[in-house]
């Protein structure tokens, strides 16, 4: 005598584990999007602040202007402060914040994929560090990345001052005299 014997699943099983999949899912996805955000937000802080960075010591090793500043095609400044269109770094041969003939460009940062904002203080458009790494016609700049959401959680600074050091900020804190908010 033989059995029929059928393998698969019953109607119980596959509805407990379809339960433990959706409770995972729960839990698993708002941990996602904050790992998404949170890295989201400082790839575009640590860009700016890197060029920042590498325009002040390519200042004091050329010996001579290098400015920082905003640009949507990535070969003139734009005279606004909202940073998430796109920077430009380049060597500024007469320090006049703007590129002329004979000034070199040297990296450029495209206009954000995100709908992030990436606004100055202060009109501040263009930091210009001169050869021993001042940034001049600069007080206490801050600028603010906020997300879509403008979220606390999600509001990041880059704070400079005139002798041309830089910080990264969370919301809430103050650094070179200036509150990130």
């Amino acid at each position: 005598m033989t059995l029929n014997r059928l393998y698969g699943f019953t109607f119980v099983e596959m509805l407990v584990t379809i339960t433990i999949a959706a409770i995972l899912l729960m839990i698993g996805v708002p941990s996602f999007q904050y790992v998404t955000n949170s890295n989201r937000i400082a790839a575009e802080i640590n860009g700016l602040l890197g060029d920042m960075q590498y325009a002040r010591s390519e200042a004091i090793k050329e010996g001579q202007p290098v400015t920082v500043c905003v640009s949507q095609n990535g070969t003139s400044c734009v005279n606004t402060n909202t940073w998430q269109k796109g920077w430009i770094v380049f060597s500024d041969v007469n320090g006049n914040a703007a590129v002329d003939a004979g000034d070199v460009v040297l990296r450029v940062q495209k206009t954000f994929a995100s709908t992030d904002t990436f606004v100055a203080t202060n009109n501040v458009g263009a930091v210009t560090f001169n050869r021993e790494g001042y940034a001049n016609g600069i007080a206490n700049g801050l600028i603010a990345l906020h997300d879509s959401t403008n979220n606390h959680n999600w509001i990041r600074c880059l704070s400079i001052n005139l002798t041309g050091m830089m910080l990264s900020q969370t919301y809430g804190n103050t650094a070179n005299g200036v509150t990130c908010n």
